[in-house]
């Protein structure tokens, strides 16, 4: 029986998420979609779990994007639906769509992710829903939808110009064109280059470290992040003060100086 074309494994508090299509560089087809969504909607339901770690199989591709053959023609009404995924994504392509690259989310569990390869289209659209992204040396980028003759709608046109400067953005938006990992870095796009055979490790380090934290805590530091975003500043510290004030009066609030004064690691529980 073929593996899922989608891997999502728990382990201790950590969301192991993999595009499983190596043969294919990883490209997203149907199943992948809805798996993601599937996986990303356990992911924010689960208390136990803290962080995502999300990564391709292999070391030629974190994803190439949409698969041409077989998403792409059912997104775009060019191929009848042919089995359960194919039905599932074109009757709820909207909702799937959207879960799957965390537009409209709520999701403020933090995302890290091990770039290991070509990160093209659609997964340099996902990648921008990532809080740190890891790259090889070999990795490189691409919004590349206007090439084929379709936009990004993903989530680049919204967000890329939010992260990177905007002429950068818009270079990689309308030109179409590929950057190497290095320029990726100079940009502001990923955190940290390092070789290939590192980054998955060197992801992890980030994903258990945060972890370790008080995940309440964390997920209200990320919600002030993504709330606040093109709203006034005097609106901005409303919803600060709204959220501190929930870490504040919290369990791990009290846990954590606790933990520091008897020199001992702390025990978060979330509350």
């Amino acid at each position: 029986m073929a593996e899922p074309s989608l891997l999502y494994e728990k382990r201790g508090h950590i969301a192991h998420i993999t595009f499983n299509r190596p043969e294919v560089r990883n490209a997203m087809n149907p199943e992948m979609m809805c798996r993601l969504a599937d996986a990303w909607d356990d992911f924010a339901a689960d208390d136990n779990l803290r962080v995502a770690l999300l990564t391709g199989a292999g070391d030629k591709a974190y994803t190439a994007g949409a698969d041409l053959k077989t998403m792409i023609p059912i997104l775009s009404g060019a191929k009848e639906p042919e089995d359960e995924w194919d039905f599932r994504l074109a009757s709820e392509e909207e909702q799937i769509s959207k879960r799957a690259t965390l537009k409209d989310s709520k999701l403020f569990k933090p995302i890290v992710a091990a770039i290991n390869g070509a990160c093209i289209g659609g997964g340099s659209e996902m990648l921008q829903a990532v809080d740190i992204r890891i790259a090889s040396e070999t990795a490189r980028f691409a919004v590349n939808e206007v090439t084929l003759g379709f936009m990004p709608g993903g989530g680049s046109a919204v967000r890329l110009a939010r992260q990177v400067p905007f002429c950068k953005a818009m270079q990689i938006l309308l030109v179409g064109d590929p950057i190497d990992a290095e320029e990726a870095y100079r940009i502001g796009f990923i955190n940290e280059v390092v070789p290939a055979d590192e980054v998955y490790d060197r992801a992890l380090w980030y994903a258990e470290r945060i972890a370790k934290n008080g995940p309440l805590a964390v997920r209200k530091t990320k919600e002030t992040v993504w709330r606040t975003s093109g709203i006034s500043i005097k609106e901005a510290f409303k919803v600060e003060a709204e959220t501190a004030s929930v870490t504040m009066a919290s369990e791990d609030a009290q846990e954590g100086p606790r933990a520091f004064v008897e020199k001992r690691e702390p025990r978060f529980t979330g509350r």
